[in-house]
């Protein structure tokens, strides 16, 4: 996120890992999102909770971390 404004990166790189890590209906389950929100969500217009990030980063074996800029 350091190198761009824009959030969809986030969004369209978690997607990315998830097809990497599985599928996204493995990865779905894992987080317990249904696989329609979560493709949804990990699109380019997503507009997920953070409880959402949080689940789909858990299940694919990261963790998301917020620290001071700068």
């Amino acid at each position: 996120m350091e190198d761009t404004e824009e959030p969809a990166v986030l969004l369209i790189a978690l997607r990315r890992i998830a097809e990497a890590r599985g599928g996204i209906a493995k990865v779905a389950k894992a987080a317990g999102i249904e696989r329609e929100s979560l493709y949804r969500a990990l699109s380019a217009r997503g507009n997920p909770r953070l409880s959402t990030l949080v689940a789909v980063t858990k299940a694919v074996g990261l963790k998301l971390t917020v620290e001071p800029a700068g």
